[in-house]
């Protein structure tokens, strides 16, 4: 059965006409002259939420019912679409009328938009001629409601040779918020960054502690310190993030390399290891956003050993210990090659995820592998979780060499 034919089996159901005076399900009854699109919504809504549970259903039943069964959640929040003109009309510009369900009928109330927020629409979404504004959306927040105002952007990505690319290669790390590279296809770099916010993070374990001790005094439920904890959280990962985009944007670069993170299933661990993964994974979401309005595309790498393996290929690295002048001193961010070179971790480890994004590319590319001598191979440049920034020199010098 296509969608179409299911949505009209669904309003047959639910739908009182004159050809189907007595449906099997009133909508009426639980939603008093609820508007036809807003109830096509809710329909689309509840169709698509029960494919997915039998897909999944169906996949776990496959794989010999491995792991959690699947299960239907019926408390979607969905929020609704206020259609311009039926739901939605701007009055002024700052003021407006939306169409809602209020004391047991449908209304039209008159709201304030909020200057400020009606400032920024106007600096940084109207003023760019190829930003399409959408119907806003009504959403809930505890015990507040807001609309939303969504906008869409054409942007067109550049197809640049993989041999001509410039790369800005992330890794988020424990001491340092982000460390970036900006690397060329020859093993290159052209420029570091490191970003850190130091007060930031001491205020962040500051409200862990608050939080902590309230709980080891009997109070379970601390939602205004948690508050104050995921704000902070949230705070260093935009302040991350915007040096990310600044730092990728200075120098042009054409890809933004991160990590993979694995966010499947529930994460165990403290709780500011769980709070660093929550935060990677916002910084994530926030430069992607704004790397795809500059035209910028966004890859992610198999990161397994990128720290742990040095990126002059003399194999594995010692962290935490390292001696000067005679004494032995400790700090995690710093590693020891084993050649006894001294480097920062969170750097190292950036060549490499930058080094393994090109060795993908150009393996992948058909000009690349018909330029490589015969004897060359792809475990000649080790697997995904060896390759470091000697194996991407060691490909470019086997590219060089036939060209000579």
């Amino acid at each position: 059965m296509s969608g179409k034919e299911r949505n009209n089996f669904m309003e047959h159901l639910t739908l009182q006409t004159k050809k189907n005076p007595e449906p099997a399900y009133d909508f009426n009854q639980c939603a008093y002259k609820m508007p036809a699109y807003l109830r096509r919504t809710a329909i689309q809504e509840a169709l698509g939420a029960y494919s997915s549970y039998a897909s999944n259903h169906e996949n776990w039943v496959n794989n010999g019912k491995q792991g959690k069964e699947p299960k239907l959640t019926y408390e979607r929040n969905a929020m609704p679409t206020l259609y311009k003109g039926n739901m939605f009309i701007r009055t002024g510009s700052d003021t407006a009328r939306v169409k809602v369900y209020h004391r047991k009928d449908w209304v039209w109330l008159d709201v304030l938009l909020c200057k400020q927020d009606v400032k920024y629409i106007e600096k940084h979404c109207l003023s760019d001629p190829n930003t399409v504004q959408k119907n806003p959306k009504l959403k809930k927040c505890g015990k507040c409601w807001y609309l939303v105002f969504p906008f869409a952007k054409a942007v067109t990505f550049e197809d640049v040779a993989i041999e001509d690319r410039t790369i800005c290669a992330i890794d988020l790390g424990i001491n340092q918020n982000a460390v970036c590279s900006i690397m060329q296809s020859d093993g290159t770099v052209v420029a570091r960054k490191f970003i850190n916010f130091a007060t930031e993070k001491d205020h962040l374990y500051k409200a862990l502690g608050r939080q902590k001790k309230a709980q080891q005094h009997g109070n379970r439920k601390t939602p205004v310190l948690w508050k104050r904890v995921n704000d902070i959280n949230q705070d260093i990962s935009r302040k991350t993030a915007k040096g990310i985009m600044d730092f990728a944007i200075l120098y042009n670069v054409d890809v933004i390399v991160f990590e993979y993170l694995d966010t499947n299933g529930k994460k165990r661990g403290s709780k500011k290891q769980r709070l660093q993964l929550w935060r990677k994974r916002e910084i994530q979401r926030i430069v992607e956003h704004h790397a795809h309005k500059c035209g910028i595309r966004v890859s992610r790498i198999c990161a397994w050993g990128t720290s742990a393996l040095a990126f002059d290929g003399f194999g594995k690295v010692e962290r935490g210990t390292y001696m000067q002048d005679g004494k032995e001193k400790y700090n995690y961010s710093i590693c020891v090659f084993p050649n006894g070179k001294i480097y920062h971790c969170d750097l190292n480890a950036s060549y490499n995820i930058g080094a393994r994004y090109f060795i993908r590319e150009l393996l992948k590319s058909e000009s690349v592998m018909t330029r490589l001598p015969a004897e060359a191979n792809d475990l000649r440049y080790g697997t995904g979780t060896t390759r470091t920034l000697s194996t991407l020199i060691r490909l470019n010098a086997d590219l060089c060499a036939t060209c000579a």
